[in-house]
């Protein structure tokens, strides 16, 4: 891989990080625009598929209000059948959830398939509160 290749998909992984977690923080029903009805998302062990079983779960999370504070953010291109210049990023951070003390650390990844230029859709996404 080139280096501006490198920086494009480094790019493109935050804008997407910066922006997931912001609708999520802000406004979790507009999450469902970044899924497709192939999407799927494993959430603590429970596979979901399809953008309307995907944003029902996200609605339905036992809290309101929290802020997703990032550590590390990694990126790697990725290909399937086809060479279709995916994106697989790595997110590490910290769930801070309204009236709670300690944040929760947690692990998500996420495989962003192109569908136009410039534009993803989220085709995997695994979600882990971290503990110990």
């Amino acid at each position: 891989m080139t280096d501006t290749n490198k920086g494009i998909e480094e790019e493109v992984a935050r804008a997407f990080v910066n922006h997931y977690y912001h609708l999520f923080d802000n406004d979790r029903f507009s999450l469902s625009t970044l899924y497709n009805p192939t999407s799927l998302l494993t959430f603590e062990g429970q596979k979901i598929c399809g953008v309307e079983n995907i944003s029902n779960k996200l609605k339905q999370l036992p809290f309101d209000q929290c802020r997703h504070l990032i550590s590390t953010v990694d990126s790697q291109p990725s290909s399937m059948a086809g060479g279709c210049g995916g994106i697989l990023v790595f997110v590490s951070g910290s769930l801070q959830l309204h009236g709670e003390d300690h944040p929760l650390r947690f692990s998500q990844i996420f495989h962003l398939i192109p569908v136009l230029q410039g534009s993803f859709f989220v085709h995997n996404e695994m979600f882990r509160l971290n503990y110990g």
